[in-house]
């Protein structure tokens, strides 16, 4: 052991103030890096500020104000929430979302879950399968989309048609205000291709064992999905209801460009982010449109809160198995 403290004090003196300068140097070079980091995150930080955290706050300030775009904004405190409430218009988008978000949503998971359990086996072509089934995903929120859904359910057009042959004949749905909103719902049905991807991938983590296991224990298809598919994907699924959910509460283009940029024959597509859209751009009334915003963030918040609640009693993670 003297031989070893000989050794360090009689160490370089260059040697013992590179030693003693590492921590320093460490910090410096930590700096560096942070400053490096920070100036590469500059134009997210800068875009968020201006462009996402600075208009929530103004739309805030503006959900109590009297503001036309034109003159300043005058503070009203809740009277646009009190009348926000007081509006039938606004309670029929209320409606229309809900009847939208309520039909559309599981419809869209049920079919990605179905596709995704066909594509799960082995079968040639399966690539191409995938897809022309995630395709649709893609293009489905185009405007050029909206124009040709609007025309493929109009009077006379292929789905006019295809319903006479059965002795069923409406009129086209978009001119029709019982029909349109499931022309609606049809469309983002169609694009059940990002949630299907999801699920494969869930279905691709289920050990073979535990079906064939189940198998040899008599237990049936139905029986097999719904004790060993169903809890093995359920963070999954958890996963795409509240994704898809979100999504649905956010419906516009589609129901704008699908309507004619009217939201509908009688009000039936009057969507809640459409009739935001109306009183804010078009009548003007930027106070009402933004304690409208805030009010659909507050209601999405909710029904996110209450599927992450639930997702106690159905969601089943490894974590809880160990």
């Amino acid at each position: 052991m003297g031989t070893a403290v000989t050794l360090v004090d009689d160490a370089p003196p260059d040697t013992r103030q590179t030693r003693s300068a590492t921590p320093a140097a460490k910090k410096r070079r930590g700096r560096r890096e942070n400053l490096a980091g920070y100036l590469f995150m500059s134009p997210w930080i800068a875009g968020f500020l201006l462009l996402t955290a600075g208009p929530m706050v103004a739309s805030l300030y503006f959900a109590f104000t009297d503001y036309n775009l034109f003159d300043s904004p005058k503070w009203i405190g809740f009277d646009n929430f009190t009348r926000m409430f007081d509006d039938p218009r606004w309670q029929k988008s209320v409606e229309v979302t809900a009847k939208y978000v309520v039909i559309g949503t599981p419809l869209k998971l049920l079919l990605a879950l179905g596709v995704a359990m066909l594509l799960a086996q082995s079968r040639r072509g399966q690539a191409l399968y995938r897809a022309a089934f995630y395709a649709p995903s893609l293009i489905g929120a185009s405007v050029s989309i909206g124009f040709v859904w609007r025309t493929l359910f109009s009077d006379g057009a292929v789905v006019d048609r295809t319903q006479s042959l059965f002795g069923s004949h409406v009129g086209g749905w978009v001119g029709d205000p019982d029909w349109i909103l499931y022309s609606l719902v049809a469309l983002t049905v169609w694009q059940f291709g990002a949630p299907m991807v999801i699920f494969l991938a869930g279905l691709k983590q289920v050990p073979r064992e535990l079906y064939e296991a189940a198998a040899m224990d008599g237990a049936g298809p139905f029986r097999r999905f719904w004790n060993i598919t169903l809890p093995m994907i359920s963070p999954v699924l958890f996963f795409n209801v509240l994704l898809e959910t979100i999504h649905s509460f956010q419906i516009f283009g589609s129901a704008y460009v699908v309507s004619n940029s009217q939201c509908g024959p009688a009000d039936a597509t009057l969507v809640y982010t459409c009739y935001l859209y109306q009183q804010g751009f078009k009548n003007a009334q930027m106070g009402f449109a933004s304690a409208m915003a805030w009010m659909l963030l507050l209601a999405v918040a909710l029904v996110t809160a209450v599927l992450f609640w639930s997702q106690k009693k159905w969601v089943h993670y490894e974590e809880d198995a160990r």
